[in-house]
């Protein structure tokens, strides 16, 4: 998977998370829809998520973990 592809990836899982943390602190933590139950994550979870997708954001667009860098002579 290309960094291009990777960046895609982890902006729309950030969207998902920001979806589910608006939903948790507007009081849907946990729903039934008939006889079926639905709990979301644990908000801290979401949270610790959120971060990690940030950070894997923020390093794709500073070019990754190696930068080059250039210094002239004495």
């Amino acid at each position: 998977m290309t960094p291009e592809e990777r960046l895609v990836r982890y902006r729309e899982q950030l969207v998902e998370v920001e979806k589910a943390i608006s939903a948790i602190l507007g009081g849907a933590q946990e729903y039934r829809i008939g006889s079926r139950s639905i709990k979301r994550p644990d908000l801290g979870k979401l949270y610790e998520e959120r971060n990690r997708l940030e950070q894997e954001i923020r390093s794709i667009e500073d070019g990754g973990m190696f930068r080059l860098a250039y210094f002239e002579g004495r």
